[in-house]
């Protein structure tokens, strides 16, 4: 079983900057890749951004030059770093694993729990 949990989460002004954390737990070989996704209400959940083994990371335009992904592989974690955050980027904040999971046996995707960011004054 494989759990992700993010932290970093809440109320910020434009402008502001936030920094989110998820870290991958249990019965992980491998990684392939971790990524943050998000969803605003009344939205379908959209790539924000994704960091990809040995190949390198990938960003949706909206949030190029604001955003930086990276990874810890030593403790199985994905941050987020948000920079000039702005109104629009309100939305519940989810983490996504790709990863062999050694108790199924196979590959498989995992989420987290999901975590808010609200950018308001």
């Amino acid at each position: 079983q494989v759990q992700l949990v993010e932290s970093g989460g809440g109320l910020v002004q434009p402008g502001g900057s936030l920094r989110l954390s998820c870290v991958a737990s249990g019965s992980i070989f491998s990684i392939y890749a971790m990524g943050w996704y998000r969803q605003a209400p009344g939205k379908q959940r959209e790539l924000v951004a994704t960091a990809i083994s040995n190949v390198g990371t990938n960003y949706a335009d909206s949030v190029k030059g604001r955003f930086t992904i990276s990874r810890d592989n030593a403790k199985n974690t994905v941050y987020l770093q948000m920079n000039s955050l702005k109104p629009e980027d309100t939305a519940v904040y989810y983490c996504n694993a790709d990863l062999d999971d050694y108790e199924l046996g196979y590959r498989n995707d995992y989420w987290g729990q999901g975590t808010q960011v609200t950018v308001s004054s």
